[in-house]
This record gives C-alpha cells, sequence and structure tokens, in this order.
C-alpha cells in the first residue's frame, strides 16, 4: 500500500507533463476543422452561428483567445467571400503543421490541407473515405477559389439557417472522391449536398459521406 501511495502522485504528475506540450501546440493552433457540427444539419444558425461554434470549440481546446471564423461563403445581398473572412495567415494545425501561409497559398496547389493535416480542434483526424462512418464532406458554399456563388441557385442553405431547403456545397476533407478529378480532390468545393435533388437536413448531409463540419480560421 505503501508504494502504491508513493507512486501514484508521480505517475500523475508524469501524466500532466505529458500532456502540457499537446495543450500548448492547441493553443497556438490557427486552423482546424469542427469535431462536431451543431446537429441541424446546413443549419448553423446563419454564418454568425457558424462562427460561434467555431470559437467555442476554439475555447473548449485552450484556443479561444484568437478570434475564429467559418469559412464559409454567402448568397444573395451583401454576398460574403470565404477567402475574405479568415485573416491573413499563415495557418497551423493543432500538432503545429503549417497548412497555408496565405490566401492565395490556401487556394492554390501549394497548400498543405490533406487528410493527415486537416485536424479537429483536438488534434484527431477527422474519418474519410473508407472510413466508418465517412465524414469527409465540409460545409463551405464557396467556389473553389473561396468566392459566393451567384445568387440564382442556392448554394448555402438559405445562407446556414434551413435544413429543410436548398443544397449547399461541399468540399472534401481527405481531398478523395469517386472520381479522378479537380472537383472530387478539392477541399472546398467538390459537389453540393444530398444529391440531384439537394439536401440540407443532418440526414442529407450524412447520405453523402458528411456530417455537418466546417473548416475553422483565426482572423487574428
Amino acid at each position: 500500500m505503501t508504494v502504491v501511495r508513493i507512486c501514484a502522485p508521480l505517475v500523475a504528475s508524469l501524466a500532466l507533463l505529458g500532456a502540457a506540450p499537446a495543450h500548448a501546440q492547441q493553443a497556438n493552433m490557427s486552423f482546424f476543422v469542427t469535431s462536431v457540427g451543431p446537429g441541424k444539419g446546413a443549419d448553423l444558425g446563419g454564418i454568425a452561428g457558424a462562427d460561434q461554434h467555431c470559437q467555442q470549440l476554439a475555447q473548449t481546446a485552450g484556443a479561444g483567445t484568437k478570434t475564429w471564423h467559418a469559412y464559409l461563403s454567402t448568397q444573395g445581398d451583401g454576398a460574403v467571400n470565404a477567402r475574405d473572412r479568415i485573416g491573413k495567415g499563415p495557418w497551423m494545425n493543432a500538432r503545429g503543421v503549417v497548412v497555408a501561409a496565405s490566401v492565395d497559398d490556401l487556394h492554390s496547389a501549394n497548400n498543405k490541407l490533406s487528410k493527415e493535416n486537416n485536424l479537429s480542434e483536438k488534434g484527431d483526424v477527422i474519418n474519410a473515405r473508407g472510413d466508418t462512418p465517412n465524414r469527409h464532406d465540409i460545409l463551405t458554399g464557396s467556389t473553389a477559389d473561396g468566392k459566393a456563388f451567384p445568387a440564382d441557385k442556392d448554394m448555402t442553405c438559405k445562407n446556414y439557417s434551413s435544413s429543410t431547403q436548398g443544397s449547399v456545397m461541399l468540399g472534401h476533407n481527405d481531398r478523395v472522391g469517386l472520381r479522378d478529378d479537380d472537383a472530387s480532390k478539392s477541399w472546398n468545393s467538390s459537389h453540393p449536398s444530398g444529391g440531384p435533388d439537394g439536401g440540407c437536413s443532418q440526414a442529407d448531409l450524412r447520405s453523402t459521406g458528411g456530417d455537418g463540419l466546417m473548416y475553422c480560421f483565426a482572423v487574428n
């Protein structure tokens, strides 16, 4: 019993020391994929609700002192481009890997976005094609160059306010799809949700390999 009493505090101290570096890296991160979505499909409570979700997850991970925005474009009056609302970079994941140096780098072939680097705020790899369940579809509502779509066709599920109407453009977090083409390999503009008839519910998103996840970037 004496041995147990002496060793237990030592083991606890070593465990804390082992956890410290990982937590410090998460505090320095400036990019992550949400480990979970709000749970209502593409209804995020609008773009402000999406930003709040990013901020809350970052806070839980120890990186809440930064200002976080979701990588999302909006449509219609006052349309916003995702690329214009995420800061200037560079952006680093929870393990200290710089995934892009600038906005232009992020939207170029030189970025380091991949299944291995597009980690959650916890530092975990997101399930991808071939995993169960597949969660590689990420909400973006954006073109490949990070801009808003014209207002004639809904690509944002009513600007992230509906789980019943429209569709939303998705990117492939693992950059893998059904075909060997640019769209299938696109991290931010691969295909609309729900198939040919659209779909914005949680079930619709899951049916094509998603879960209502988003990219989050620190803007400062």
